[in-house]
């Protein structure tokens, strides 16, 4: 978008929010594949805004109401949100700005807060509303049985997608068809449905003032917590002082090793929905592991 239409978007946004106070400064950063991003400054405050000119329907909508869910347990740090649209063309989230240095601590409260975020507890798995992973839909339904929806919600649904889009076809479909009936061997059907980000890697926490750790960019649901860990620990980047505070408040369960490759599994299947074959030689693999060649 031309920069004076995104000024104009910038006023709608601050407006919107209530905190407008006349804007001095907008400019264009870096913030992620999937968005633009801006850093704009008004008189007596400073915001993010992400900005997205063909987002899918409900799309700012959806991590705000994951900012807004995490927020109200009081247990980690998340950006406040102001507002937001998904006005076709003018789609956009305003955030408050976070800045700050990493201190010897920060990885270490963030798996404390981590664990805590855990040690909170919806009714049902999944979620009332349908979210992204990306641009990806993810439909979801509440269910009490989490072996349900994670087989329908979020392999069966990333399976499908890749079915449509031509990258699950021949044996790599005869054996994940395979890990779907076999699935209730590993993944448990009844375990406490914790809060989760959704998508937590390492580009999803940043660092605020006082080294405080801040996770943002959720895909909001309730769920199995070692699906959330599984992913942490797929393309790194969490040393072992978060993983430690982490399990000193909350020890993960002894079958974790086991069912890790099943969780990160959806996470390399929307890899491969994403950004294409690149990803699937990581899905054969985990696929080997468990149904054989």
């Amino acid at each position: 978008m031309q920069m004076d239409n995104m000024e104009r978007l910038a006023k709608i946004a601050l407006e919107n929010g209530r905190d407008y106070s006349g804007l001095e400064t907008i400019k264009k950063i870096k913030g992620g594949s999937i968005n633009e991003a801006y850093y704009i400054q008004t008189v007596d405050a400073e915001f993010f805004m992400k900005f997205h000119l063909n987002s899918p329907k409900g799309f700012f909508k959806s991590e705000a109401t994951g900012l807004r869910i995490i927020k109200e347990t009081g247990r980690i740090s998340v950006p406040n949100f102001l507002s937001y649209s998904d006005q076709p063309g003018k789609a956009f989230l305003l955030l408050e700005w976070i800045e700050g240095k990493k201190t010897d601590d920060t990885e270490t409260v963030l798996g404390q807060k981590l664990a805590h975020l855990h040690q909170c507890f919806g009714r049902m798995h999944g979620f009332q509303n349908d979210t992204y992973i990306g641009l990806l839909p993810q439909p979801n339904e509440l269910n009490a049985n989490w072996l349900e929806y994670y087989k329908e919600y979020r392999l069966g649904s990333q399976i499908n997608q890749g079915i449509e889009k031509g990258l699950i076809k021949d044996q790599r479909r005869v054996r994940l068809e395979k890990l779907m009936e076999q699935l209730e061997k590993y993944i448990p059907s009844f375990v406490e449905p914790s809060h989760l980000h959704g998508d937590l890697y390492s580009g999803n926490w940043i660092v605020g003032p006082g080294g405080e750790p801040f996770i943002v960019d959720p895909s909001f649901l309730y769920g199995d917590r070692h699906f959330e860990m599984a992913y942490t620990e797929l393309f790194g980047g969490f040393s072992s002082k978060f993983y430690d505070a982490y399990d000193e408040i909350y020890p993960l369960r002894k079958d974790y090793d086991d069912i890790k490759p099943l969780y990160q599994l959806y996470y390399l299947l929307a890899h491969l929905n994403l950004f294409g074959e690149s990803y699937g030689e990581n899905v054969d693999s985990i696929l080997s592991r468990y149904v054989g060649e």
